[in-house]
């Protein structure tokens, strides 16, 4: 008597039946409660993902690009290794002590010494010289100059990028010789008790004018991704400084250039790998000379890249490979250098992200 009476499905048409265990079934619809499944809505009633569609052969394609990179490099290695080795075997000197350069001999006696302490000190003295003007050029662009004047600047500075070696070689030997062998005698003259500018000449065609063309080249680089970066800053941190009272400087000092810093630092690697591959403009500009030393007025001076240039056409077979041989110090030291660069930008989420 106390339990409350169910109702059957068939008491009343268009209602819902209750059961004793609670469950609801529509009338006359035969179904069971089991059986009872919810429309498909939201996510489920998508269109399955078919088996092939333009995302996945896009991305199939890119795939394929990033990796062909990585074939290049590493047939570009295995090319310079097996030319290299059969000169390396003859040769009758220590590659990588050995100063002087003579595969050509019946006894080849070459070394990488020389040619790797031109290459490094040349490019160390352009960015000595770039780096500091092309970050002044860059904060000017960037938060100084206005916007009328900053566009068509910024263009020309890039073009200079598009300048080929050879014009940069030839004004640095027919414009800037003389102008730098006067101020190398001034120099000389003045502060010879110092290492690098002692010497009793000739002076003009040096490390000198060799890291000046060099940093002209290299000017571009390091500007374009310094100014690009500062423009990144976040606009937040600049008027969060400028709201506690600082003068622009202080404000490009505290926010701008430790948010900066990554990538300049890795512009500069940059320019650093350009400089190091320097071919043409080194070997018009440049004494060369096998020998180490800082001297950096006196005429002399040589780079692996000019060596090349300048050696490979009167080379026989194992002339050729140590020159080959001399290329694979270069495409190692500059795979590394750029591989450094790349890890400093990737070090924080937005470069990352700007790269990608």
């Amino acid at each position: 008597m106390g339990d409350n009476p169910s109702r059957s499905v068939n008491a009343t048409a268009g209602d819902l039946g209750v059961t004793n265990n609670g469950h609801a079934q529509g009338a006359g619809s035969g179904m069971s409660p089991s059986s009872f499944e919810p429309p498909l809505g939201g996510g489920g009633a998508l269109p399955k993902k078919t088996r092939f569609s333009m995302e996945t052969g896009f991305r199939g394609l890119s795939t394929a690009a990033g990796s062909m990179v990585l074939v290049i490099i590493v047939a570009i290695a295995v090319f310079l290794v097996s030319k290299a080795v059969p000169a390396l075997q003859d040769n009758t000197a220590n590659f990588l002590t050995e100063k002087t350069w003579f595969p050509n001999d019946t006894e080849p006696v070459f070394g990488i010494a020389a040619l790797a302490f031109g290459t490094l000190l040349s490019s160390v003295i352009a960015l000595i010289i770039a780096v500091p003007i092309a970050l002044a050029i860059a904060l000017f662009l960037s938060h100084y100059a206005p916007k009328r004047l900053a566009t068509p600047l910024g263009f020309v500075i890039d073009l200079l990028a598009a300048v080929p070696s050879v014009v940069f070689g030839l004004w640095g030997r027919d414009v800037l010789q003389q102008p730098v062998r006067e101020f190398s005698v001034w120099l000389n003259h003045y502060f010879g008790w110092l290492p690098i500018f002692g010497g009793e000449g000739p002076f003009g065609q040096s490390i000198m004018l060799g890291g000046l063309v060099l940093a002209i080249m290299v000017l571009p680089i390091v500007t374009s991704l310094s100014r690009e970066v500062f423009q990144q800053t976040p606009g937040m941190n600049e008027e969060a400084a400028l709201a506690l009272g600082a003068t622009r400087w202080e404000m490009i000092r505290t926010a701008v250039v430790p948010y900066g810093k990554p990538g300049v630092i890795a512009a500069v690697m940059l320019g650093l790998g350009r400089a190091l591959g320097e071919t043409i403009a080194l070997a018009l500009t440049l004494g060369i000379t096998f020998n180490i030393s800082f001297n950096l007025i006196q005429n002399g001076g040589n780079s692996i890249a000019a060596n090349i240039a300048n050696t490979f056409g009167e080379a026989n077979s194992t002339g050729r490979g140590a020159l080959i041989a001399s290329g694979l110090v270069l495409f190692a030291i500059t795979l590394v250098v750029n591989m450094t660069a790349r890890a400093i930008i990737y070090r924080r989420r937005e470069f990352r992200d700007s790269a990608a």
